[in-house]
């Protein structure tokens, strides 16, 4: 599987969201409840939805975030050639977790490097890699 990010608004067609989560100073991951693997949170837009409102529902039964500041940052595909799918990638910066709403998902974490144990080892990190470039000071460099 490849992984490419474009400047935002290049791509349309968008079929997922990716949400970067900050909080307090570290990478929040989330498990799902069948994976012993952990992943930024995010998924597919639903018809008739915005890639920002699929953001902020996917960032809230994903994490619990109840205040947070959400971007939009730039685009991204994935896939292999013939099955690539199109998505929007945003940070947050969260301030405030609320429980975790009854979800595929089991628990949350935070990480100051990323883990091995990745659910999307080929999508991931070049994000991250992505995000460091565009945003030094948010310190995306050192979860890689």
């Amino acid at each position: 599987m490849r992984c490419e990010t474009y400047p935002l608004h290049t791509l349309g067609e968008y079929r997922y969201v990716v949400i970067l989560s900050m909080y307090r100073g570290r990478l929040l991951l989330s498990r799902h409840r069948e994976r012993a693997t952990w992943e930024t949170q995010g998924g597919h837009i639903e018809v008739g939805e915005t890639p920002l409102a699929a953001a902020r529902r996917e960032l809230f039964e994903e994490s619990g975030a109840v205040k947070y500041r959400l971007d939009p940052v730039f685009d991204y595909r994935a896939g292999s050639p013939g099955a690539w799918g199109n998505g929007v990638v945003f940070l947050a910066e969260i301030e405030a977790l609320g429980p975790l709403p009854e979800s595929e998902i089991k628990e949350t974490a935070l990480f100051e490097r990323l883990p091995q144990a990745l659910t999307y080892p080929d999508i991931t990190p070049p994000l991250l890699q992505k995000a460091a470039a565009l945003w030094p000071q948010a310190q995306y460099e050192a979860f890689l």
